[in-house]
């Protein structure tokens, strides 16, 4: 590549509003692969699934409950949390308000076996 790109929120972002939405890097020579999540929802998340690479959440507001592997971490705004590669993991909405993480792929593309 010899050019940076540029990537509007229209092409990621589901909503214009709200910080959802999937980035696939690979298409742009980028080996990491970025996941914006919110709900409102208390509990809402995703179920349990596992990847062959890591994934780093970080969470910029509101707080959530991770599992990882058998772990259980409880994490707020301004923490991160790293799921090694190919352990199950998952987290939760735990309120109260609204969850927003960015979650950190390291792929060019997302790669996900569901558990759950």
């Amino acid at each position: 590549m010899t050019g940076a790109y540029l990537i509007n929120r229209d092409q990621w972002a589901e909503k214009p509003d709200v910080w959802q939405g999937e980035f696939e890097g690979g298409p742009y020579g980028a080996g990491v692969s970025v996941m914006f999540y919110t709900t409102d929802r208390i509990g809402g998340g995703p179920k349990l699934h596992r990847h062959p690479y890591p994934e780093t959440f970080i969470v910029r507001s509101g707080r959530a409950l991770f599992t990882v592997g058998d772990q259980t971490i409880e994490a707020e705004a301004g923490q991160i949390v790293v799921a090694p590669a190919n352990v199950p993991h998952k987290f939760a909405n735990l309120g109260p308000g609204r969850l927003e993480t960015t979650d950190l792929h390291v792929s060019g593309s997302f790669s996900t076996e569901w558990l759950e």
